[in-house]
């Protein structure tokens, strides 16, 4: 009898003080705002009051930084492929919110409070995937449908083979190849269903096809939830945090940056400070020279797409008018036909009616010569019978008056 007061009362204190746990976590979690975000990414960048968007994040993280590219590497995880950023703020950024790209100032982010293993679009082309960051408000189904862009080319492209590699930023395809891959490549439309937070995620590649082509097997990671900001790879698992955030939290003290950048007064792309990032050995782009050497590839890549794009426009015009010209001559060649066809029926209709006028003589001449030939016929008997009568009379008439000479 003890045993059983003492299991019912184990038991008990179980389930209060799992009550008790997920009240508090609720309670937690109902607490995060936007302020996370806004005093955790402070030492890393500015944040700054952008047209449209609201309170922005430009990370200090150098002109060449790209989003979902720099210091980073996709993993497998049961939410699909995810990004593992070497930055210390990496937790949030690339899981949160969405990027959008300013031509004077290079990269922002723009913050919203749904998590996701990585806010991009997929593709895929013979030999490669290729990923781009969403911008702001699109959505998974809308970026579906969107068309490439050639004017705001921010897709990047690596060997389908490295995909899962550490180092893949080592296989990324050459910016001038973009435009031929892209027209050649199409959207992968794999999701996946977040019951738990009421989301839906864009998961990239299948893993079947990415251990086809990368010839070895690829082991989803697990995601574990981490009660501090920031993130770490662990014995296969990825502790991560990732907070419930909600837009408004319901004080009276709406969140904001402790300090807020003026537009004005933020360098521009060539002049961002990097100085509070670790540098890397590894990452291209950190000496002045490979710097300047990335920035005349970029013009030279832009040169030469502008100058495919206004060759493509003159072969698509020159095909138009080709289209054009042939379709100018089917619709000659078309009347020349219907002019045919109808100069045939008007000979046609003349001909049957000539037959027609030549039956319609014939049969009233055969009706003439039916209706004659009686006719003739007993005039014919007529002339037999009175003929041979004249005759008889005048032989008689001779005969008298020769008897009448010889008396």
């Amino acid at each position: 009898m003890k045993t059983k007061i003492k299991f019912l009362a184990i038991l008990l204190a179980l389930i209060v003080s799992s009550v008790i746990f997920a009240r508090q976590l609720s309670a937690q979690q109902s607490d995060v705002s936007f302020q996370v975000f806004y005093d955790q990414l402070s030492p890393y960048g500015q944040w700054v009051d952008y047209p449209n968007y609201g309170y922005v994040w430009m990370p200090n993280a150098g002109p060449d930084f790209v989003p979902y590219s720099t210091k980073g590497h996709w993993i497998l995880t049961d939410y699909g492929w995810t990004w593992l950023s070497d930055y210390d703020w990496g937790w949030a950024p690339f899981h949160y919110g969405r990027w959008d790209f300013d031509n004077a100032y290079g990269w922002f982010w723009v913050p919203d409070n749904e998590w996701g293993p990585a806010w991009v679009s997929w593709r895929r082309a013979d030999g490669y995937y290729g990923w781009e960051p969403m911008q702001p408000g699109i959505s998974v189904s809308l970026s579906f449908g969107r068309e490439y862009d050639s004017h705001n080319d921010h897709w990047i492209f690596v060997r389908d083979r490295y995909i899962d590699r550490s180092d893949m930023n080592r296989f990324y395809a050459n910016r001038i190849d973009h435009d031929k891959i892209i027209r050649n490549s199409t959207v992968i439309h794999n999701t996946y269903v977040d019951n738990g937070r009421h989301s839906t995620y864009v998961s990239g590649p299948a893993r079947e096809d990415v251990q086809k082509v990368t010839n070895r097997k690829v082991s989803p990671v697990t995601i574990q939830e981490n009660n501090k900001p920031g993130q770490e790879m662990n014995n296969g698992q990825l502790r991560i945090y990732r907070p419930q955030v909600i837009k408004n939290n319901g004080t009276q003290q709406k969140p904001a940056p402790s300090r807020i950048t003026n537009l004005k007064d933020v360098k521009q792309t060539p002049e961002r400070n990097s100085a509070n990032q670790p540098r890397n050995a590894n990452q291209p782009g950190n000496s002045r020279q490979v710097q300047q050497q990335n920035a005349v590839n970029q013009r030279n890549a832009a040169t030469q797409r502008k100058a495919a794009n206004q060759q493509s426009a003159a072969t698509q015009q020159n095909a138009a008018n080709q289209r054009n010209a042939a379709s100018q001559q089917d619709a000659v060649n078309q009347q020349n036909a219907v002019n045919r066809r109808n100069a045939a029926n008007q000979q046609n209709a003349a001909a049957q009616k000539s037959a027609a006028t030549q039956q319609n003589a014939a049969n009233q001449k055969n009706q003439v010569q039916k209706v004659q030939e009686p006719q003739n016929t007993k005039k014919g008997i007529a002339a037999r019978i009175f003929g041979k009568k004249t005759k008889t009379t005048v032989k008689t008439k001779e005969q008298q008056d020769n008897n009448n000479k010889k008396n």
